[in-house]
């Protein structure tokens, strides 16, 4: 579950919201949201299937299918709709918290529909497995934010605004994108609650962790554009 957390792409969203509150790039969390989620229908399965290898009751084809049909597929009308259809458009703005509102209760839906799957069939892990997890997550999370801080402090010294997008672009997964992933390559699979977990533990705690540090990055980029400006 933990390698399959690792291998989903970043959330958009979330993302962008954290970025525009810290006072980051957003044009820059925009393209990296976008282009991340575009590549990862693609390139997530491979890393899943690459790390964890390819058991008899995955086919690859199928998969690949799926993803096409549960992902690309709906990614791509919504983008003809937006491109062509002024009155999607403006439904879209009208009912924009209804819309947003629905999505959240489908992702819901899918969740409990899947921990029911594991829970109906079984499993070999404990509570103590999963509070094991939540603790890694957690020290995961911290280590490698603190890991992709330096590293934009590195390569990126004199711009405060893409460093704060780079921080969270790096570190965060999408719950709405990681789910139906998941739930594509491992649909027959009794544990497959048990792979969404790390998951679902990992989205939340970003956004707490996120919410705490963004007032505190807006600070550091306003010290930093004064101390560039100052030069």
């Amino acid at each position: 579950g933990m390698v399959i957390c690792a291998s989903v792409p970043n959330t958009i969203n979330m993302m962008i919201v954290l970025t525009a509150s810290a006072k980051g790039d957003e044009a820059a969390a925009v393209f990296n949201a976008a282009f991340g989620n575009m590549i990862g229908i693609f390139l997530t399965p491979v890393l899943i299937l690459g790390y964890l290898g390819v058991d008899g009751s995955v086919n690859i084809g199928t998969v690949f299918l799926k993803l096409s049909l549960r992902v690309v597929l709906p990614i791509l009308i919504g983008q003809l709709l937006q491109k062509f259809s002024k009155r999607a458009v403006a439904l879209k703005k009208k009912y924009k918290k209804r819309f947003k509102q629905f999505q959240e209760y489908c992702l819901t839906y899918i969740v409990y529909t899947v921990f029911c799957k594991t829970f109906k069939k079984g499993s070999d892990s404990s509570a103590a497995d999963a509070f094991l997890m939540i603790a890694l997550q957690g020290l995961l999370l911290l280590s490698f934010k603190a890991i992709s801080w330096t590293c934009l402090k590195i390569f990126f010294p004199n711009k405060p605004k893409l460093r704060v997008a780079g921080l969270f672009g790096s570190t965060h997964k999408s719950v709405a994108m990681g789910i139906p992933l998941i739930n594509a390559i491992y649909e027959s699979n009794p544990n497959i609650g048990l792979y969404t977990l790390p998951l679902l533990v990992w989205h939340p705690m970003q956004l707490v962790i996120g919410s705490f540090l963004a007032p505190r990055l807006a600070a550091f980029v306003d010290a930093e554009e004064k101390r560039i400006g100052d030069k």
